[in-house]
């Protein structure tokens, strides 16, 4: 039912059972860091379809409320106690603010996932963010799973006895339904070339690798290094025979690609030997130079550094890099630049640090030094309080300009950047944003 006292979206808890159902007459709100705020309609779009919504335990919803006129915590509905509810968006879509609660002491860490705000508008849920990428090619209205698990079949007979397609058919497509490792099954678009079990990063969000009393991780790392062979077998049909193909190194199921140079560099010049179609694109950290100027040299064609602050000391305190630091990720954006390659960012958003002065300032200054090519405006899976009380950003003294606002301000200093949330393929490049 809509809301009498106002046309902004009702607040949606769940109770203790998991149901989730909208609490009339109190307004949905959202959080930047630690400051809750009302929305504005520009805040908030339909719920995307193949988003999740979860239930968040230990933690009492906040709300507006109109009569009051102020922010209140709903511990209880009608005598039973409710807890804050969080969206999960589908892939293409970027929050624009964090699910608003209070959290009881002793509370449980939240599983690794983007806890976007949720509320109820026009008889259906609504959630904080907007589309950043109009390309399709991880919606999920498009896996059909019968089809899916046909071609996964036909995919292991194609190519008997390689470890690399094994694994990405029957952990990555059957256990863990990974967008891009159904993609490369179906023959289309962008394909997975997980290759490194190990990292150079304790990254505190890191989703497939935790110390044991920290957070479940989503999935596993893969426990072996496929050969150049391999990982040119599977690659080569993808780029001679899917439409826009993009292979890519670096992937959520692995630790950083870096570490297995000579692997990479003999793969990409097989690669390269046999077909020059096609995308190469490597997902990493930037932590070796010098072998990303072999790779660039040996064929590769973009590249995409993850990071999770344009500070320094902010992306130290995530990261907590070993055997490299911030200067050898800014040599490595230099060396790709004097070789011409496509350069994006993976740029992980946290609504209320992300758009903080300081923060797009920096970001704006390495743009610009390395001409960046793309920011891919990527949401940050972590407990927001986690994030919060490792980085220390309680400093903030107020909320962000807005994740539109700060999208707005980059673009025009940087007129060239694009925005989007996948590693765009050649075909791609020259078109205008």
């Amino acid at each position: 039912m809509q809301n009498r006292k106002t046309q902004a979206p009702q607040l949606v808890v769940s109770d203790a059972q998991g149901q989730i159902f909208e609490v009339p007459d109190l307004e949905m709100v959202g959080r930047q860091l630690l400051y809750t705020v009302r929305l504005q309609p520009e805040d908030f779009i339909p719920l995307p379809f193949g988003s999740a919504l979860f239930q968040l335990p230990q933690r009492h919803p906040l709300a507006y409320d109109p009569e009051k006129k102020r922010i209140i915590t709903l511990k209880r509905y009608h005598g039973k106690p409710v807890y804050a509810v969080g969206g999960f968006m589908a892939p293409a879509y970027t929050q624009t603010h964090l699910a608003a609660y209070e959290t009881q002491i002793g509370a449980v860490r939240l599983p690794l996932f983007a806890y976007s705000a949720v509320g109820w508008h026009n008889n259906d849920f609504c959630v904080t963010g907007f589309r950043v990428d109009p390309d399709i090619r991880q919606d999920p209205a498009l896996m059909n799973h019968a089809l899916i698990e046909q071609q996964a079949q036909a995919t292991l007979q194609r190519y008997p006895g390689n470890r690399l397609v094994k694994h990405l058919v029957e952990k990555c497509v059957r256990c863990y339904s990974c967008p891009a490792a159904q993609n490369f099954v179906l023959g289309r678009w962008e394909a997975p070339l997980p290759t490194s079990p190990v990292c150079n990063a304790q990254c505190v969000g890191c989703i497939s690798k935790q110390p044991s009393e920290a957070v479940s991780v989503t999935q596993d790392r893969i426990e072996f290094v496929p050969t150049p062979e391999e990982i040119a077998e599977m690659a080569v049909p993808h780029l001679e025979e899917a439409p826009r193909p993009i292979v890519s190194f670096g992937q959520g199921c692995e630790g950083e690609p870096l570490l297995q140079g000579d692997t990479l560099e003999q793969a990409i010049r097989l690669i390269r030997k046999r077909t020059q179609k096609g995308t190469i694109n490597l997902n990493t950290n930037a932590s070796r130079p010098q072998v990303i100027e072999r790779l660039c040299k040996a064929g590769l064609d973009s590249i995409r550094v993850s990071l999770n602050s344009a500070q320094p000391a902010l992306y130290h305190a995530y990261y907590s890099p070993r055997g490299y630091g911030w200067e050898e990720v800014c040599e490595s954006l230099r060396i790709v630049r004097s070789h011409n390659r496509w350069i994006s960012l993976n740029y992980f958003i946290f609504p209320g640090l992300t758009d903080q002065p300081d923060e797009m300032e920096t970001l704006q200054k390495l743009v610009t030094a390395y001409h960046v090519d793309y920011i891919q405006m990527r949401n940050l899976n972590i407990d927001p309080e986690w994030y919060i009380q490792t980085l220390d950003l309680g400093r903030y003294q107020g909320a962000g300009m807005g994740i539109k606002v700060w999208q707005r301000r980059i673009k025009e200093a940087s007129p060239w950047i694009r925005f989007g949330y996948f590693n765009p393929p050649k075909e791609d490049w020259l078109i205008s944003s």
